[in-house]
C-alpha cells in the first residue's frame, strides 16, 4: 500500500547533508526534478520576479532565500521535513522504530519541486506549489504530468490519494482510493469540509502507517481506520468518505 499525502508550505528545520538528487526514491523523476531545482535557485537570484513567480508578499522574502539555497542547505527526512495541521496530526515524530519502517514503505508526499517522496527522502527547505508558473518552464502541471503519471501508474500496490486537488491535477492515478472528508448537517446532507480536512487526513494516514497488518483493499481500509476510531464509509468502489464529529 502506498498513502499520498499532500505537502505544506511551512517546511521544519534540517541538519542533514546537502541535497543528493540521485538519492532520493523515485529515480525516474531525477531528470525533471533537477531541471526544477535548477531553474528555481536561478529564479531565486531575481528576489522581485520570484514573489511574483510563486505568489508571495515582500514580507516573504526569507522563502526567496530558501530556494537560492537548496543545493547547499540541510536536508531532513521528507516525513518530518513538512509541518502544519495533517503532519501535526500525523505526529510521525511520534513512531516507534517499527512503525516509522511501516511509515518508510507506505507514505508518500507530493510535492512540486521533487514530483513524490517517501518519508525518509532526504530533502531540503523549499517554496514551490503545485499551482506555480517558472519563467522557462512553465506551468508545473505541464512539467510533472508525463512524468510523473507513469511512475504513479507502474506502482502495482493498493494506492491511497489523500492528496488535494492541486497536487492531484499533477498526475492522476488511476484505481487510486480517494477520501472525501464530510460532515452531516441537521438536515442529514454531507457536505465537504475544509476546515478539518487536513487534520482528519492526517488521522487516517497515521493509523494506516502504523497498523502492524498492511491493508491491500479497500475494505482493508475501513477495518483499519474504524480500529483507530475514524469514522469512514465506502460510497463506491474506491471512493470513501470520512465522516467528522
Amino acid at each position: 500500500m502506498l498513502v499520498l499525502l499532500p505537502p505544506s508550505e511551512t517546511k521544519a528545520v534540517g541538519d542533514g547533508e546537502a541535497l543528493d538528487l540521485d538519492a532520493l526514491s523515485f529515480p525516474e523523476l531525477t531528470s525533471t526534478r533537477r531541471d526544477l531545482v535548477q531553474a528555481l535557485c536561478a529564479l531565486a537570484e531575481d528576489v522581485p520576479a520570484s514573489l511574483a513567480a510563486l505568489g508571495l508578499s515582500e514580507r516573504q522574502t526569507a522563502e526567496v532565500d530558501r530556494n537560492r539555497e537548496l543545493l547547499s542547505a540541510p536536508t531532513g527526512p521528507a516525513l518530518l521535513r513538512y509541518t502544519g495541521v495533517l503532519y501535526d496530526a500525523l505526529g510521525a515524530a511520534s513512531f516507534n522504530q517499527a512503525e516509522w519502517a511501516r511509515a518508510e514503505r507506505r507514505l508518500a508526499t507530493a510535492s512540486a519541486l521533487f514530483g513524490i517522496v517517501r518519508a525518509s527522502d532526504a530533502i531540503p527547505a523549499y517554496r514551490l506549489s503545485a499551482g506555480s508558473t517558472l519563467p522557462g518552464i512553465g506551468p508545473l502541471r505541464a512539467v510533472w504530468r508525463p512524468a510523473l503519471a507513469p511512475v504513479l501508474a507502474g506502482l502495482d500496490e493498493l494506492i491511497v490519494d489523500l492528496r488535494s486537488g492541486a497536487y492531484a491535477s499533477l498526475a492522476r492515478v488511476s484505481g487510486a482510493v480517494t477520501v472525501r472528508v464530510v460532515t452531516i448537517d441537521a438536515k442529514g446532507k454531507r457536505k465537504t469540509v475544509s476546515h478539518h480536512n487536513k487534520a482528519y487526513k492526517g488521522q487516517l494516514a497515521a493509523a494506516l502507517a502504523r497498523a502492524t497488518r498492511e491493508p491491500s483493499g479497500v475494505d482493508d481500509v475501513l477495518t483499519t481506520a474504524s480500529a483507530a476510531g475514524l469514522k469512514v464509509e465506502r460510497t463506491g468502489e474506491r471512493s470513501l468518505e470520512l465522516l467528522t464529529d
